[in-house]
């Protein structure tokens, strides 16, 4: 034997040779009927085995069974330290939600099921091929999710437990789907901020500020270890994580006040106790997912969306839950009349104008106090049904006088000295400390489709009087996100420049999320000066004047990425009345109208270095025709099965197969 292979195979041990060849198996016997032998499928015979196999006791196998879904990650011994590392804090503690679920379950003499899919960290991923896998992946597990749902025939209803960026919204878009289960989706909720140092999203920038001399190797590296000041739970900004923990209760598919709790605390493993009580008393009275998930209750969540100030990747994700639903699926008219209507009300990372984490969010009333607001201002449907059983209304009429709501807001005084009323504002305090409203979407000769920009969080310093955001300059142009953050790093960047970034939406790397770059604008000095454009997206922590999602792709033939370095730009954002353009106009030496600056790129060729990234998967490649033959990104990314099989028949048919 080689020495590498005796270190493999190790020391021979006694007890390796202890083997036995059978087993007497579980004692007992299976509560069968005459009924059940001549008429039950096989499968569900033989899934009784499988019960007791795995330990549970034959007498409790008549209660009704029900499957606990979670993107639950890494080993955790019993007292929390790691036995192997998830991918992120987001999912390393939801087991025990599951677990609590679980016992409450069978406490009601119910019979759980648990399975896991496991997701992914955007902030793990920035700046490297794994973000290529970021939002194909949501897709990927909606339909794995929903296998395991179908693959429990005998399950009577669903709980969907999960955090994060790709996860939540992945369960969130298969639950969707089973419209005719009772479901309930339990938040992950959110990790707690350091007592001294950055939260999760200002630390993801030491990088570029130590390039900028804006740090010591010191303080990056003391403050990298302390901003993850909790083992579980989401980002502690109101990224895509907390937003779609927020859609999701604001959809009235979570139990009220459930979204942003401080993971590992009483408060946040009581939502699972009562999430399950909830979908076992929804199974009794015949509740069903699609009697909560209704057209009003996507709008609501719009509503709430923009109260909030919540990332814009939910403009992917709202379109495709209620695509999975089947219901009528919101445009960018939509999203815009929302946004008109809608005051921002809350004070929260990264929008501001005060920096709170978003557990200080929950302890000032979360979800429901937002939504009393927003009732007061008529904008809600309170008609809707949540997996409460009761209407939207009567939740608020219990959440405004519950005495959990007064606890807790004197809890964050206590804790914090936070007023709640600083946090989530009245629509006439948010008026006067100047939150605008959430959401834009600008077009133009470079985004004939449209382009969005989180308006609310221009830095009001660039905005004129009328609170118009301004900015003519030059373009730089860049084909990856590699070359564009050293240019950042290395002074390639300078105040008043356009960077653009091309090439990068859904056909050349996925639709890569691109916060690296937006991060560092946001936090050295110049940043405010710089405006991005890109047909990727961002983060849900990004802020400035940043806009992605530019309609049609470049690789698509998009006039973006015809775009040259030196072509000037001219961009207008109106915060106030949400309205926006974004122009090529020419060249210094050559101005041009906005008309023919439309001729002038219609001639011109592709970028000569833009091409899909040499290292993009076909996993990739395959989710990026999929989606787009189904709408593309303005309608969620989704797979859309009946254009899919229609465009792929009329392949065929020209193809001659």
């Amino acid at each position: 034997m080689t020495d590498s292979l005796l270190e493999i195979i190790g020391a021979s041990k006694p007890e390796l040779y202890e083997i036995r060849s059978k087993a007497p198996g579980p004692s007992g016997s299976l509560p069968l009927t005459h009924d059940m032998l001549l008429h039950a499928p096989s499968g569900d015979l033989f899934g009784l085995s499988q019960n007791v196999g795995m330990g549970w006791s034959p007498q409790k196998l008549g209660g009704k069974q029900y499957l606990i879904l979670s993107t639950q990650g890494g080993i955790r011994k019993e007292d929390g330290s790691p036995v192997a590392l998830g991918y992120h804090t987001g999912h390393w503690e939801v087991g025990l939600l599951m677990q609590a679920a679980a016992l409450e379950i069978s406490g009601m003499g119910g019979v759980p099921f648990a399975g896991f899919v496991s997701d992914p960290c955007d902030g793990r991923s920035q700046g490297t091929d794994g973000m290529f896998d970021s939002l194909p992946y949501r897709n990927d597990a909606a339909i794995v999710f929903r296998r395991l749902i179908r693959s429990l025939p005998t399950r009577k209803g669903v709980i969907g437990v999960a955090t994060c960026d790709k996860g939540l919204p992945a369960m969130m878009v298969a639950l969707a789907a089973m419209g005719d289960l009772p479901c309930i989706i339990v938040p992950g909720g959110v990790t707690l901020p350091p007592e001294q140092g950055e939260d999760a999203g200002k630390v993801q920038t030491i990088g570029a500020r130590y390039a900028s001399g804006e740090m010591t190797l010191e303080e990056a590296a003391d403050l990298g270890c302390r901003a993850c000041a909790t083992p579980g739970g989401g980002c502690q900004f109101l990224g895509t994580a907390a937003t779609a923990q927020v859609v999701a209760e604001a959809m009235g598919i979570t139990v009220p006040h459930s979204a942003l709790a401080p993971s590992g605390q009483p408060v946040w493993e009581e939502a699972a106790r009562q999430s399950a009580r909830a979908v076992a008393a929804m199974e009794a009275k015949g509740i069903r997912m699609k009697d909560v998930l209704t057209d009003g209750a996507i709008r609501n969540a719009m509503v709430v969306h923009a109260a909030f100030g919540g990332s814009t990747n939910l403009l992917l994700h709202i379109p495709a839950i209620a695509h999975a639903a089947g219901l009528r699926v919101p445009d960018v008219q939509d999203w815009t009349q929302v946004n008109r209507l809608v005051p921002r009300l809350v004070s929260v990372l990264p929008n501001g104008p005060e920096y709170h984490p978003t557990v200080r969010v929950f302890l000032a009333g979360g979800v429901p106090e937002v939504m009393l607001h927003l009732r007061g201002l008529g904008l809600l449907d309170e008609s809707v049904l949540t997996v409460t059983g009761e209407t939207l209304g009567t939740v608020l009429d219990w959440w405004e006088k519950s005495e959990r709501r007064h606890k807790l807001r004197e809890l964050l005084v206590r804790l914090d000295g936070v007023d709640p009323d600083d946090v989530i504002m009245s629509p006439e305090r948010a008026k006067q400390r100047g939150l605008t409203s959430t959401v834009t979407f600008p077009t133009g000769n470079i985004a004939p489709e449209g382009a969005v920009v989180k308006s609310t969080s221009i830095d009001p310093s660039v905005l004129d009087a009328e609170g118009i955001y301004r900015h003519r300059g030059k373009a730089k142009v860049f084909t990856t996100e590699r070359e564009a953050i050293a240019a950042i790093k290395t002074g390639g960047v300078q105040a008043g420049d356009i960077m653009v970034l091309i090439g990068r939406g859904p056909s050349g790397t996925g639709m890569e999320e691109t916060y690296q770059l937006t991060s560092a604008l946001k936090h050295l000095p110049f940043g405010k000066h710089v405006s991005l454009i890109t047909d990727a997206r961002f983060s849900g922590v990004s802020t400035g004047a940043c806009f992605g999602h530019v309609g049609p792709e470049a690789l698509a033939g998009g006039p973006i990425g015809k775009l040259r370095t030196g072509d000037v730009i001219d961009i207008v954002v109106d915060t106030r009345n949400l309205e926006g353009t974004i122009h090529y106009i020419g060249s210094e030496d050559a101005p041009v109208s906005p008309e023919e600056g439309a001729a002038i790129l219609a001639e011109r060729e592709p970028h000569p270095e833009m091409r899909p990234d040499a290292k993009l998967p076909d996993d990739t490649r395959l989710w990026a025709a999929l989606q787009s033959v189904s709408g593309g990104t303005w309608k969620g990314s989704v797979y859309d099965v009946e254009r899919i099989t229609a465009a792929i028949e009329a392949g065929k048919k020209a193809l001659g197969w």
